[in-house]
């Protein structure tokens, strides 16, 4: 392939890549969903039981789905996953009720376990194909990026529609873009042989098997599944408490959202950041966690609005910690269970995120939700630590042919 070919290649991938995170994110149920649910006259338990089994979902099938994009084309999996989401949208505001919202849920777990594994193993090994594999963290960073883009789109659009045509016009808009989503993921290049995927006489087994074996076999690669949790799962469940600590400040109920868009601009800019991110040593990589952590508690302990500029700024070096670990998982992988390692690493993540859940209601009832994030950067200054420690290659890059088999 000529190096021309191959950079309008990586462009298409890109683009399509790019399109797919911005419209899979373009959700106008996702700022008012709750309201939805309160509105149809669920209980706070019915609607914290449907949060917990939207989790659960994700955590039973995260692996198994791996697994499947491992054996099977990733993506035929990127574009059922959002047809699911949409079916699961339009039983919300079709029939509401509390079992509708239960199997949206359901479905919508189901999407995200079927695409997290293999959007990464799909995009990172076209690029390896390309000879563009240590493109991977820039453009994984602007995927991120275009997604919380997304976000706060959907945040600022969602009143207005709602006002216009209630919520059966927000939810007609959410099944939209997931249909659009499909429709992208169809665009997504995928060059896997049959042997790739396990060939006919192995089928599930041989992705499984050679994953869970490179994990056993490689220290990096064990470090690397460890990373991801470790970095991403804290501050991905203190996200959702960001408006009550905003709150706390004393803004005013109406500017609370305003100040919620700094915070997803600081996450958005983190992921911007990934491919000048790249150059960092092990013990940058650790700075950034420290110096993240540090923001955090400040932010959080300062109870001021001033003070959320600093988690804006804490949450931009753990977005951008969060792509580079995740970089960082891709090049060690070298086996045909990319996906299922990936997905791997999603569970951890999930576990990590619902104990923080879990032990954020302890903290915060005793205290408050100033004290609670002060507390939560603790364990980044712990992995800060492990990192600068540790021997070994650079954590935030590795060579892209160190792990190619």
């Amino acid at each position: 392939m000529s190096p021309s070919s191959s950079a309008a290649s990586v462009r298409r991938l890109t683009g399509t890549l790019h399109a797919y995170a911005f419209l899979d994110d373009l959700v106008l149920l996702y700022p008012v969903y709750a309201l939805l649910f309160a509105d149809t006259g669920l209980s706070v338990w019915q609607i914290s039981s449907l949060f917990a089994l939207w989790s659960v979902t994700g955590v039973v099938l995260e692996i198994p789905s791996g697994v499947w994009a491992d054996a099977v084309s990733r993506r035929l999996l990127l574009w059922t996953g959002p047809l699911l989401t949409a079916t699961g949208f339009a039983l919300w505001v079709l029939v509401p009720s509390y079992g509708a919202f239960a199997l949206g849920f359901v479905l919508w777990g189901a999407k995200g376990a079927l695409c997290s594994g293999a959007l990464e193993a799909l995009v990172y090994e076209e690029l390896d194909r390309l000879g563009a594999a240590d493109a991977y963290a820039r453009v994984l960073g602007r995927a991120r990026a275009a997604g919380l883009v997304a976000v706060m789109a959907a945040m600022a659009l969602a009143g207005p529609v709602l006002a216009y045509g209630g919520y059966p016009a927000v939810g007609l808009a959410s099944v939209l873009a997931c249909l659009l989503t499909a429709a992208t993921a169809t665009r997504f290049p995928e060059h896997r042989t049959a042997d790739a995927r396990g060939g006919s006489g192995e089928g599930w087994t041989r992705p499984l098997r050679a994953g869970l074996a490179e994990a056993r076999a490689d220290r990096s690669v064990r470090a690397a599944l460890l990373l991801v949790p470790a970095v991403t799962a804290v501050w991905g469940a203190l996200d959702e408490y960001t408006p009550l600590l905003v709150r706390d400040t004393g803004v005013a109920e109406d500017a609370v959202s305003h100040w919620l868009l700094l915070v997803w601009a600081g996450a958005t800019a983190g992921g911007l950041l990934a491919g000048a991110g790249q150059r960092l040593g092990r013990t940058g990589f650790a700075l950034l966690l420290a110096g993240s952590a540090l923001a955090l508690a400040a932010g959080a302990w300062a109870r001021t609005p001033a003070g959320i500029v600093l988690v804006a700024l804490a949450f931009c070096g753990f977005q951008l910690a969060s792509v580079l670990a995740d970089a960082r998982l891709q090049d060690r992988i070298g086996t045909t269970g990319r996906a299922t390692l990936t997905s791997v690493a999603g569970v951890g993540t999930d576990l990590a995120t619902v104990a923080v859940f879990g032990l954020y209601a302890t903290v915060g009832s005793a205290t408050t939700h100033a004290t609670a994030f002060a507390v939560f950067a603790a364990p980044y200054l712990v992995t800060a630590l492990a990192v600068a420690a540790a021997r070994g290659e650079r954590p935030a890059e590795a060579p892209v042919t160190a792990k190619r088999r």
